[in-house]
């Protein structure tokens, strides 16, 4: 996703007319907006409402001469129309002297009680369970789905830019959107059929893909994976509405008492069902709310039809509008199922309205329900293989039979438009680079190199380090991908490598083999949870600046060779072999220890570790997306599932030369949390121990962060192995509030700050048989005293960056103890 947005929103910078269309803003006889006013085309259901700052836009596809605006405590005023294109216009209504009560009430916050809407709102409450498939044990149904992204806010001035020369022909594709009123360009289209089928007793649900066709660029699957979880499904009903990782309060919440204002607005028959119309808006700014109106059965209390459009205050980044349109069809006179969802959302750097951006819509057609036929539960849990080549190439005329909305003629001629985009030179330049930038890698030949942010570095072993590496890549689905990286310090004059292999077997189980070499510097004690992994992250150089003097590195060769599968999905078993040796890099550190014979000391002591090590893994990661199914699958949900692991690890002693033999047990558990209206937890426990005397480096040292990047998982105020212990349990929880206090700030609101607080604690013990094997400069001492630290951060500033002032609980004797510091990290969230 951040790929596409990055290269559309590089190559930003003569529409279509439907029938009428109108916009501007509405403001009282002071020149204060109007908002939330009704605009309907006169003799006509077709209608709008103004945003908080009092401005509109409505368009239809059918001519209309007058437009009629209205609010409760305003006259009505119609406007007639001259042209079938009226912009920027400024409507001003006049106060009715009978009903300053009302205006008093309704333009502000309204009043809980007394209030029709509020009665009509908790018989929604009251029936929401029976509405739906969800009152069905079983349930069938036909889904089309149509994803689209456009840029807009087309201009002369962006047609004539010279970033489009020899592309000028794509703007004979642009239209005008019906929501906001700015121009727009297709240039992508994705449309995918399936067959959906539920079982409410199993708590089961599959969607089985029919036909795929897609437009755009290569390797599409990604984009389309990313944006139907970015647009994942969500129930009007629900309290909450989880869009682009945010918690937003649904109108229908029984929360929305205290976060919205409701007025029922209008009454009339929608389909032949006797509906009340009730207009919603929020009772404040900068919270992630909505406002719109919905339409609501008289006798079933179930939604019709609903409108939500995102505040325009709310704490969001990179998105300037959020719109979503709902509706439902009647089954047997009581139950509303859905049968339509429209989602836009307008993404750009800016929020002002002139500034270009990127539309991204999701249309889904939903029919053909069927109820109560049972399937087996295999059915639901059996692995399939992924790809499936004729769903991927479906003929024209399955398209025609299937998809249940044409196409208007701009969405055809995006397939062919974008066929021909490809072909030019300065677009292909384009996207190279946003592709670059996005990625991290550069493609040449079906070789990217890469990643290209980690070219420098710095330690105190190797001085100002260099590193260069690349893969394979023919397509993001390949079955079998070579890795490898190539180094040098300028400080210790060394060549440092890293090779690495891994072959998927068979898609449908995963089984897969891998293996690597790397001998590199690294940071060992990063993490309490050991990997295997021959290309990992190396704390090593990771920061050309550092806290204090890091010197206590260690030159590691490590080879590893092993295979894993998938038998259930997001459940992966491993078995690795490894085989590493280790010695200190620096002059400064040591990691020697004593040779003992039946526990008796020998009088030798050693300065380098070899060691053979089987390990299996369990990996469970419930909730977990992925995109494609070659031998690398990207996770387009990252951070929002919960992940298991445990692992069990035996050391093999005179195997290879290994020096000692010993037994690891660990597990690891980090599980993000929606707390409702105050913002996301995310949680982590990790417990371990180690059974058999081992040495310093084989030991588990409580991870430091000696950066000065807040990295979660690490105690920021610790250096590294300031603590060792052997046995451990450590907890971690860090709380972004997304700006609910900052919000209520005056001075602070306008910033979009948002609010992160940590807490860090570990437990953990050293067996005096380690102690005793100890001949290191490191002095052994475990957290036996639970050691703890806290933070507050301020986050999204500049909408890139979160600082933390961190807090040191405990332990602040120990020599060089840092009880504060202060860290910040990069990152791109919405």
């Amino acid at each position: 996703m951040k790929h596409f947005l990055v290269i559309s929103l590089l190559i930003l910078s003569a529409s279509i007319f439907a029938q009428t269309k109108v916009s501007g803003v509405i403001k009282d006889e002071t020149g204060y907006p109007v908002s939330f006013a009704n605009v309907i085309f006169k003799d006509s259901q077709e209608g709008t409402i103004s945003d908080e700052n009092g401005r509109f836009y409505l368009e239809s596809d059918k001519t209309y001469r007058a437009v009629v605006f209205s609010f409760m405590g305003f006259t009505t005023k119609e406007q007639e129309l001259t042209a079938r294109s009226t912009y920027n216009m400024e409507v001003v209504l006049e106060e009715t002297s009978d009903a300053l009560d009302e205006v008093v009430i309704y333009t502000g916050k309204t009043s809980k009680k007394d209030n029709p809407a509020l009665d009509i709102l908790r018989k929604i409450w009251e029936n929401r369970r029976e509405n739906g498939v969800k009152k069905f044990k079983q349930y069938q149904y036909d889904k089309y789905e149509k994803l689209e992204f456009d840029l807009n806010t087309i201009d002369s001035a962006l047609m004539s830019n010279r970033i489009f020369k020899g592309m000028e022909f794509v703007f004979e594709q642009t239209d005008t959107s019906r929501i906001t009123g700015n121009t727009y360009l297709p240039i992508f289209i994705n449309e995918a059929v399936s067959k959906v089928y539920g079982d409410n007793t199993l708590k089961q649900e599959k969607e089985v893909l029919q036909g795929n066709k897609n437009s755009g660029f290569d390797n599409n699957q990604t984009l389309i994976a990313f944006i139907k979880d970015l647009y994942s499904e969500y129930d009007v009903y629900d309290n909450y509405l989880k869009f682009f990782d945010k918690a937003f309060t649904s109108p229908l919440s029984r929360t929305g008492i205290d976060v919205y204002n409701y007025v029922l607005q209008d009454s009339a028959y929608r389909d032949n069902k006797w509906c009340y119309n009730i207009v919603y808006y929020p009772r404040r700014k900068n919270e992630l709310t909505f406002k719109g109106d919905f339409w609501v059965n008289d006798t079933t209390w179930a939604i019709k039809e609903i409108n939500l459009q995102a505040s325009k205050s709310a704490n969001l980044n990179w998105v300037r509008d959020v719109y979503i349109e709902q509706e439902f069809d009647v089954l047997n006179d009581s139950i509303f199922l859905i049968t339509r969802d429209y989602f836009l959302s307008d993404f750009s750097f800016q929020k002002k309205e002139a500034a270009k951006g990127i539309y991204g819509k999701r249309t889904t057609l939903y029919d053909k329900y069927v109820f109560d036929i049972p399937k087996d539960k295999k059915f639901y849990t059996k692995q399939v293989d992924p790809y499936n080549y004729d769903v991927y190439n479906r003929p024209d005329d399955f398209w025609d039979e299937n998809r249940m909305e044409k196409l208007s003629k701009d969405e055809k001629g995006v397939y062919k438009m974008l066929d021909t985009l490809k072909t030019v030179g300065r677009f292909k330049a384009l996207y190279n680079i946003g592709a670059t930038l996005a990625s991290g890698y550069y493609e040449v030949n079906n070789f990217d190199i890469g990643p290209v942010f980690s070219i420098f570095g710095f330690n105190e072993a190797e001085g100002m380090r260099i590193r260069l590496g690349g893969r394979t890549y023919f397509s993001q689905n390949d079955q079998w991908r070579l890795e490898g990286f190539g180094a040098y310090g300028f400080k210790d004059d060394r060549f440092k490598y890293g090779l690495s292999a891994k072959w998927l077997l068979d898609r449908k189980s995963r089984l897969t083999v891998f293996g690597g070499n790397r001998r590199d510097v690294e940071q060992t004690g990063s993490s309490l949870t050991n990997s295997n992994d021959v290309l990992g992250r190396s704390l090593a150089s990771s920061s050309l600046l550092s806290v204090g003097s890091n010197d206590r590195l260690s030159r590691i060769n490590l080879s590893t060779i092993g295979f894993d599968i998938e038998p259930w999905k997001n459940f992966i078993i491993r078995l690795t072999g490894s085989y590493r040796t280790l010695k200190s890099a620096t002059d400064t550190f040591s990691i020697d220890y004593k040779v003992m014979e039946d526990g008796v000391f020998t009088g030798d002591v050693k300065s380098h570790l070899k060691q053979a090590e089987i390990q299996f893994g369990f990996f469970y990661t419930p909730g977990r997306k992925t995109s494609g199914y070659g031998v690398e699958r990207t996770v387009i949900n990252t951070g929002n599932f919960p992940s298991f692991f445990a692992g069990y690890s035996y050391g093999l002693k005179d195997v290879m030369g290994g020096d000692f033999e010993y037994k690891k047990l660990q597990a690891l558990y980090t599980q993000p949390w929606n707390i409702g209206g105050i913002g996301r937890l995310l949680s982590t426990v990790e417990v371990g121990t180690t059974i058999g005397a081992v040495p310093l480096s084989l030991l588990n040292p409580i991870p430091g962060n000696q950066t000065y990047f807040s990295l979660y998982n690490t105690f920021t105020q610790l250096d590294y192995y300031e603590f060792v212990s052997d046995t451990y349990a450590s907890l971690h929880l860090q709380h972004n509030f997304g700006g609910r206090v900052f919000s209520r700030i005056p001075l602070l609101r306008k910033l979009d700050l948002r609010e992160v607080v940590g807490f860090r604690a570990v437990y953990g013990t050293i067996s005096q048989e380690n102690i005793d094997l100890n001949a290191s400069n490191i002095v052994y001492k475990a957290p036996e005293d639970i050691y703890w630290e806290w933070s507050v951060g301020v986050g999204n500033i500049f909408r890139v960056f979160r600082l933390d002032f961190n807090f040191r609980g405990n332990y602040l004797d120990n020599p060089g103890a840092r009880d504060f510091g202060v860290t910040g990290v990069f990152g791109f969230e919405f």
